[in-house]
C-alpha cells in the first residue's frame, strides 16, 4: 500500500544534483507531505536556514525510476504558512521599452526592510485566513489594492541528464525554477527521467506571481507541501503506483502514456499543458512557443490519438500560448474539452 512520508529537511540545496544525501526514498503512489523555505532561505518561523537563491527541499529519490522514465508529480497540496512574503519594487528592466528605462523610478527604497543590505525589496502581509494578499507600506495608499493569493511552487525539477547540474535559477527540460503560475494545487507535473532514481527537488513558493514574472519574482514565502509522485516506465502504457491507480496517484489522465518525453509538461482538470522551458536570457520567446508548440502537437499525436492534420488544426482554433517568464519560457494550453 502506498504510503505517507512525512519529512521537514534540515539542509537545503541550490542546485539541481543527482550528488547529494537523499532526503527520503520514496515508491510510486506514496504521499510526502513537506515544507519549503522562501526564495531567500527563511522559514515559517521566519528563522534563515539557508542563503538566498532559491533554495530546494529535497533531493526525493524514486524508487524504479530510470532513464527514459517519466514521474508525475501531483501537487496535492500547497499551503500558505506565514503571514508575509516579499517581492521587488519595481518591474525588471527587461519588462519594458528600453527608451523607457531611463524614466523607471530608483529601485532604492527603504534600506534593510526585508533583507539585511537590500533597499530594493517590498513586504507583503498575507492574511491566511481570508486568503488574501497586501502590500504593508505602498508609497500612495489607495493606490495597490489587496489582491486574492494564489499560491503556487516556482521551482520543481530532477536531476538533468550527465553531470550537469544547474543552479535552481534557471530552467529547462528537467524543469528548475519554472515560475510557472499554472503549477499550483491540483496540478500534476511530468517530467522527465534521466537520472535512476529522479532526484526530485521542489522550492520557491509564491504566494501569487502574475503572468511572465515581470517583476523578477511571485510574493515570495514559505509553504506547505503535499505531493504524490506516480512513475510511467519506458515503453509502458500506464503510469505505475503501488495502488495500483495511475489517475488517482499521478494527475486526471487515464491512459498515462507520456512517452518519449523532452520537455515538462502540466496537466490541470481544464488544460492539458506543454512548456517551452529554457533559461531566461539564453533564447527568444517565440524559440519557447516553437518547443511548446512542438511538444504539444507530439502530445496530442501520441497520446490522444489525432491525426497530425487534426492536432495542428486544434492548436490554431483553440490553442492559449503562457508567457512563462520574461524573456524565457512559453506555454501552450489546450482546454479537455476539445480532447473527444
Amino acid at each position: 500500500m502506498p504510503q505517507t512520508h512525512e519529512i521537514v529537511a534540515t539542509t537545503y540545496y541550490r542546485t539541481f544534483s543527482k550528488s547529494y544525501p537523499v532526503l527520503a526514498t520514496i515508491k510510486p503512489g506514496d504521499k510526502v507531505v513537506t515544507k519549503t523555505l522562501d526564495s531567500g532561505g527563511q522559514d515559517l518561523n521566519d528563522e534563515h536556514l539557508h542563503e538566498t537563491g532559491n533554495p530546494l527541499t529535497g533531493p526525493f529519490y524514486v524508487e524504479g525510476a530510470e532513464p527514459g522514465d517519466t514521474i508525475s508529480v501531483k501537487l496535492d497540496k500547497l499551503k500558505l504558512n506565514r503571514n508575509w512574503g516579499y517581492t521587488s519594487i519595481r518591474l525588471g528592466l527587461v519588462s519594458l521599452n528600453p527608451d523607457h528605462v531611463a524614466e523607471v523610478f530608483s529601485n532604492d527604497y527603504k534600506m534593510d526592510l526585508v533583507r539585511k543590505d537590500r533597499s530594493d525589496l517590498l513586504p507583503w502581509d498575507i492574511d491566511l485566513e481570508r486568503n488574501v494578499v497586501s502590500a504593508r507600506y505602498p508609497e500612495s495608499p489607495g493606490q495597490v489594492r489587496e489582491f486574492p493569493a494564489e499560491p503556487m511552487l516556482g521551482c520543481i525539477g530532477v536531476a538533468p541528464e550527465g553531470d550537469f547540474t544547474p543552479t535552481s535559477g534557471p530552467s529547462g527540460s528537467y524543469g528548475g525554477n519554472i515560475d510557472y503560475n499554472m503549477i499550483r494545487e491540483g496540478s500534476t507535473v511530468h517530467l522527465p527521467v534521466s537520472q535512476t532514481g529522479a532526484y526530485l527537488y521542489v522550492g520557491d513558493g509564491h504566494a501569487l506571481q502574475g503572468d511572465g514574472e515581470p517583476l523578477g519574482n511571485g510574493i515570495e514565502t514559505s509553504m506547505d507541501v503535499d505531493f504524490t509522485v506516480t512513475l510511467v516506465k519506458a515503453g509502458s502504457n500506464v503510469g505505475q503506483a503501488d495502488a495500483g491507480d495511475a489517475e488517482s496517484a499521478g494527475g486526471s489522465r487515464a491512459d498515462g502514456k507520456l512517452q518519449d518525453l523532452t520537455m515538462p509538461r502540466i496537466e490541470t482538470d481544464e488544460f492539458i499543458i506543454s512548456l517551452g522551458s529554457q533559461a531566461e536570457f539564453s533564447s527568444s520567446l517565440n524559440r519557447g512557443l516553437q518547443l511548446a508548440t512542438t511538444d504539444m502537437v507530439q502530445w496530442l499525436v501520441a497520446d490522444y490519438g489525432f491525426e497530425d492534420w487534426a492536432a495542428h488544426t486544434l492548436v490554431g482554433m483553440v490553442g492559449q500560448y503562457d508567457v512563462v517568464t520574461v524573456a524565457g519560457s512559453m506555454a501552450l494550453r489546450i482546454p479537455r474539452e476539445h480532447l473527444g
